[in-house]
């Protein structure tokens, strides 16, 4: 919802308020939502860093989204974008829960 009242509010998004909003997907699960964000900050040219990618993993690490997570991380190295221990972490776990 911050997300949708900064854009109403024509607040542009940042590194920092792009991460935190990804990382309250994660902490709820919301998977779709923390990739749906990632999406925007990207097209947006907002910079993502460890945190941002790492919450998106861990967002699907909690739905069981292995192969999800696995696509993001791959995405992530197309770019040749920097992570970090947040990221690596997030996957290890991810794909410790794939079935």
């Amino acid at each position: 919802q911050l997300v949708d009242v900064m854009a109403c509010s024509k607040v542009e998004a940042n590194t920092i308020s792009s991460s935190a909003a990804i990382s309250a997907c994660e902490k709820s699960g919301e998977w779709e939502r923390a990739l749906q964000l990632l999406c925007d900050a990207v097209q947006s040219s907002v910079e993502s860093n460890d945190v941002s990618f790492g919450a998106t993993i861990g967002a699907c690490e909690k739905r069981s989204e292995w192969e999800n997570a696995l696509g993001i991380l791959g995405g992530i190295a197309e770019r040749g974008a920097q992570v970090g221990t947040n990221c690596f972490n997030a996957m290890i776990s991810a794909c410790n829960r794939g079935e």
